[in-house]
């Protein structure tokens, strides 16, 4: 077997056993066996209610990190470039970093109301800052030579942008899409809990009411194991397209 694939079995392996093993000493519903939890899993599955519940979070997801991820790239390398604006609004970029996220979910539910948009609004005023943070340092690191040789050759705005300053910005991108994504899915979390009808954070409160700990843990496994594809599938991909310059 590949030493890639080894390694990895092996340890979910051992951490199975363990968890058997400590199901088995304690015995008790609060800490069910992992056959357990495997058979809550396929008949959530069976009857249809993880599957809806998981695509509506991560159509949550999906809109959020994509307004969060847009918004966040355009205004880091708007600050990045002028540095007088950047000066002004540096306050407010750690002011907003600075607040905690239950704060923002509040506060949006209060305003807005329980809505879906203002649950949208509340994940991303919460990542916005550091997608703009990020990205304004690569802005700032922008090779001025590149940009006058561009100028000088008249490439216009957007070949200088798909040319020059793109590849140059991309590994900050791909930093800021994988830190996003790993903060946006936790945050979502706590927004279903607090004011949404369905999704997975309004799941696991109902099952923590119910003190179902094997329903918690099927459907937070079921999200891990989606949230972990789209980074091997998709985030670990592009993170190794941005890096072939290394090689």
């Amino acid at each position: 077997m590949h030493a890639a694939l080894f390694y990895p079995l092996i340890s979910i392996a051992a951490l199975l056993t363990l968890w058997q093993a400590a199901a088995t000493a304690f015995g008790t519903p609060l800490l069910p066996s992992p056959l357990e939890v495997s058979e809550v899993f396929l008949s959530e599955v069976r009857s249809g209610a993880l599957p809806y519940h998981l695509g509506v979070t991560l159509a949550r997801l999906a809109v959020s990190f994509g307004l969060a991820m847009s918004m966040g790239t355009a205004l880091g390398i708007f600050l990045g470039r002028h540095e007088r604006l950047d000066r002004f609004f540096d306050s407010w970029l750690v002011f907003f970093l600075n607040i905690p996220a239950l704060v923002i979910i509040i506060l949006c539910y209060v305003w807005f109301g329980l809505v879906e948009s203002a649950a949208i609004a509340a994940v991303v005023i919460n990542k916005l800052p550091n997608v703009i943070v990020t990205l304004r340092e690569g802005a700032r690191t922008l090779d001025r030579d590149l940009l006058e040789m561009a100028e000088a050759y008249r490439f216009g705005r957007y070949k200088t942008l798909r040319h020059i300053i793109w590849p140059q910005l991309y590994p900050f991108f791909i930093a800021a899409s994988r830190t996003g994504l790993a903060l946006i899915w936790k945050i979502i979390l706590v927004v279903e809990l607090l004011g949404r009808s369905n999704g997975m954070g309004f799941q696991l409160h109902l099952f923590f009411q119910m003190f179902n700990v094997s329903a918690i843990l099927a459907y937070t496994i079921a999200f891990v194991v989606v949230i972990q594809l789209i980074e091997i599938g998709l985030l670990k991909p592009l993170d190794r397209h941005a890096q072939r310059w290394r090689r």
